[in-house]
């Protein structure tokens, strides 16, 4: 058990630095951002929207990934992220588009599209280990564990 809670700790740590990393280098950067979201193939009408909506949503997963209770949330909300990123920086690597910007902040904008991909599948991983963990964690004591010893004393009559 403390093994598993030191993995999902360490996870959880590395998800929200990544997620506060970029949401700020956007943010520092935020013309650029939003003249990299502009040479994107999007509709130009999302740019307004995504170039707060995305740093938002990173800094709301970091968020959810500092408390135990929000957790699950934070890691779901990663997974998401970093799915929809994959599946955007997969198509740059398959040449779907001729040229891309990428419109990542900081250091990650020095990446090429191929190792681009391989650093979000890690992370992704990373998520998808986190929520395994998260799980194991719930199954074996926290929350079941409590409501059923709690019964148990109701039922005994509190002895």
């Amino acid at each position: 058990m403390k093994r598993t809670k030191s993995y999902l700790r360490w996870i959880r740590l590395a998800l929200l630095l990544l997620w506060v990393y970029a949401a700020v280098s956007k943010l520092q950067e935020v013309e650029v951002f939003y003249m990299q979201l502009l040479r994107q193939p999007l509709p130009v009408w999302l740019a307004p929207y995504l170039v707060w909506a995305l740093p938002a949503m990173e800094l709301i997963a970091a968020g959810l990934l500092v408390f135990r209770p929000s957790q699950a949330a934070g890691l779901w909300l990663s997974l998401g992220l970093l799915l929809l990123f994959s599946c955007y920086v997969g198509l740059a690597v398959l040449g779907v588009w001729q040229e891309l910007p990428c419109a990542c902040g900081g250091v990650l904008s020095q990446l090429g599209w191929g190792e681009h991909l391989v650093f979000n599948l890690l992370f992704t991983a990373l998520a998808v280990c986190g929520l395994y963990l998260c799980k194991k964690q719930r199954r074996r004591g926290g929350i079941g564990r409590a409501a059923s010893s709690g019964a148990a004393a109701y039922q005994s009559g509190g002895q």
